[in-house]
């Protein structure tokens, strides 16, 4: 019934992915005889730019001999500053270095914003105590 004069219909397609790519995918680790890893927690990819992918909870598959690792989960993109504490004993050379240069680059911009500060100009210090002299009468 299409023709001249007919309402024309919206009709929402739903594509559904055939899951071919991800069926090629599980034969080819099946035939490289891929065997699951259980209880990892976590799994951290250090990149160059000094950032890390951060994988929490995921499923992890290996084959050592092969050396082939699959890795599934959701990966979120953090800075290295942001995993530190729960990961320097993850830390390569490369990473140390790199955390190094964070700490400094951190430091540098710490004491350009302060300018030239005095350490007696911190207002949260508390200030030393003079024998003989009453500091509430200064107080109006």
């Amino acid at each position: 019934m299409e023709g001249k004069g007919t309402p024309r219909r919206k009709t929402k397609r739903v594509h559904k992915s055939s899951g071919a790519d991800d069926k090629k995918l599980q034969t080819t680790l099946k035939k490289m005889n891929v065997q699951p890893i259980q209880a990892i927690e976590e799994v951290n990819m250090f990149k160059e730019d000094g950032n890390v992918i951060h994988f929490s909870a995921p499923r992890v598959h290996a084959s050592v001999p092969s050396n082939t690792f699959a890795l599934y989960g959701n990966g979120e993109d953090k800075e290295l500053t942001e995993l530190v504490p729960g990961i320097l004993n993850q830390l390569g050379p490369d990473s140390l270095a790199s955390l190094r240069k964070l700490a400094e680059s951190y430091q540098n911009l710490q004491k350009n914003q302060g300018g030239e500060k005095k350490e007696d100009d911190d207002e949260d210090d508390i200030p030393d105590l003079v024998e003989g002299e009453n500091f509430e009468s200064k107080v109006e």
